[in-house]
């Protein structure tokens, strides 16, 4: 039945050998004479979700699944969704076949990539392969890829390593009239990055990146990125995943001024002096700037921030949320002493001065003071 296989979710290695078997039987079996376009069950699937079986995986068994992906992925014409786990490298050989299949058109969602730029780059005859499943994928809307981040003990070394990408040829920039958004976390720089960087996004309004302004290019092309891709983007969110010890770097001190049309703001740690220039204003934005931002997030309130934030007030009429994701409000219940002390003390007087100027201060659970 369609509806049964229209969704799949599979949990463990042995169900997907269990389904790479079942659909590859049912494929030798299939009969172009009836007029079906491809064998079933293998065109009812839309949904592919390995997300937790690949968490599951230990080292040994990557190159099964991996050779099963290979298998399975032509099988699949009409999918329309893959979602992997962020820690799992697809092989160039499961990559190939996710590219050279028949439907490859049909994909509009790529979440849980794992990108290693350096393995890519060092095993490709020509182009990044990743770089050629997303030449074929021209009608993809959702793209979510994670990198391997950077070592700052091993700095030297990835300024060395990207020597050969300073200016990497591309046959041709990309053509993705419906990516909307756009995750790429953990990644300073790649052959994938570059390609997207050079290729016209005009759907683009969502983007979530780790920050890098800290590294010079062509160590680092966020910054780059966040200039190039700004100007059409209605939500950026700055993150940094999370590791011990988590590497943080800096942001850019203009991403209100690169990208003025910002409706939601999500800033990473350390938090940036923000600033907006004035000198050569941005085509259809007026002077004065005033900035349509509604919704700021940051990790938690400081005092030497606002004091920045005081200063941009003037300039964000629109502002009605500021949130602080890593931090809660006490319960109630607690004594005053305690909903004065430190952090909480922090929240509280932000929440006081903000109040005053009609914006809601809420924690990361979206709450409240008050609890609402």
């Amino acid at each position: 039945m369609p509806l049964l296989y229209s969704r799949v979710c599979l949990h463990s290695v042995n169900s997907l050998q269990k389904f790479t078997a079942h659909l590859h039987s049912a494929d030798q079996m299939w009969d172009s004479i009836r007029r079906i376009p491809y064998s079933t069950p293998g065109r009812w699937v839309q949904v592919l979700d390995l997300s937790e079986l690949l968490t599951e995986l230990d080292s040994s068994a990557y190159y099964a699944v991996n050779a099963l992906l290979a298998q399975l992925f032509p099988l699949l014409p009409f999918l329309a969704k893959l979602t992997l786990y962020s820690g799992f490298l697809l092989s160039r050989r499961a990559l190939a076949s996710l590219t050279h299949r028949d439907g490859s058109s049909n994909i509009r969602v790529l979440a849980g990539i794992h990108y290693d730029p350096f393995i890519y780059s060092a095993v490709a005859t020509g182009e990044d392969p990743f770089v050629q499943l997303l030449r074929v994928c021209v009608n993809l809307e959702i793209l979510e890829v994670t990198g391997v981040g950077l070592d700052d003990t091993d700095l030297e070394s990835h300024f060395d390593n990207t020597e050969s990408i300073k200016t990497p040829h591309i046959a041709a920039p990309l053509y993705l009239p419906y990516l909307r958004s756009l995750t790429l976390l953990s990644m300073p720089s790649s052959l994938l990055m570059y390609a997207l960087l050079h290729s016209p996004l005009p759907r683009l309004w969502a983007l979530s990146l780790t920050p890098y302004d800290d590294i010079p290019f062509p160590a680092s092309l966020s910054s780059l990125f966040l200039e190039t891709h700004g100007q059409h983007l209605r939500t950026i969110s700055l993150f940094t995943p999370k590791s011990w010890p988590t590497p943080y770097h800096s942001s850019p001190t203009t991403i209100l001024y690169t990208s003025p049309h910002l409706k939601h703001l999500s800033l990473e740690y350390p938090l940036p002096a923000l600033t907006i220039t004035f000198q050569t204003p941005l085509i259809g934005v007026s002077s004065p700037l005033i900035l349509p931002l509604q919704i700021l997030s940051i990790s938690r309130p400081s005092s030497d921030f606002w004091a920045t934030l005081e200063k941009l007030l003037p300039f964000l009429p629109s502002l009605q949320v500021i949130r602080m994701r890593d931090v809660w409000w006490l319960r109630h219940g607690m004594t005053s002493r305690a909903q004065e002390a430190g952090i909480q003390g922090e929240m509280r007087e932000w929440d006081r001065r903000l109040t005053q100027r009609g914006i809601r201060l809420l924690d990361g659970n979206w709450k409240d003071s008050r609890g609402a």
